[in-house]
């Protein structure tokens, strides 16, 4: 049985929820990377996607170089732990749609992250869990609200939408 310690990726990069936007976009453009753990001090508060700051940003119709973490940051986020299972996590991973999870201790401070290629990568033998995890994140999500206006009402939730990266 392999634990999430076992595949997961240490020494994070994080931000504050007071840096700016332009900045976790600068650092991700950097790193390569489309996600930055949020952290008050050690503690995780939150996680910021490149998709967060697009889409949250713009939604805003604010200026973005004014604009804070804490203003587009996700901070409900769904975390694993390191004597979790791999299994568990891919399953979790699967049902929430997404492809990461920071990794905390029992305080909530961050000691790293296991990302569903950490697992393909580190954890040989689990490929065909991880083929069919990549399936369930992959899939076509519903709407998480309702549509207004712009959509057509013969549009099925599926055309013309990706599910959640």
């Amino acid at each position: 049985m392999a634990t999430v310690a076992d595949v997961m990726t240490r020494g994070v990069r994080t931000m504050a929820p007071g840096d700016s936007v332009v900045d976790a976009a600068r650092c991700m453009d950097e790193l390569n990377v489309g996600v930055i753990p949020v952290c008050d001090g050690e503690k995780l508060v939150g996680m910021v996607t490149d998709r967060d700051i697009v889409v949250r940003g713009v939604a805003q119709e604010g200026e973005i170089r004014n604009m804070k973490l804490a203003d587009v940051m996700s901070a409900n986020v769904r975390c694993a732990r390191e004597e979790d299972d791999v299994d568990q996590v891919l399953g979790e991973m699967a049902e929430a749609q997404i492809r990461r999870l920071p990794v905390v201790d029992g305080n909530q401070r961050l000691v790293g992250i296991v990302t569903l290629g950490d697992i393909a990568a580190k954890n040989p033998g689990d490929e065909a869990d991880v083929a069919l995890s990549l399936g369930d994140i992959s899939s076509p999500a519903e709407p998480d609200r309702s549509e207004t206006g712009n959509a057509s009402p013969s549009r099925s939730p599926s055309q013309g939408q990706g599910g959640k990266h």
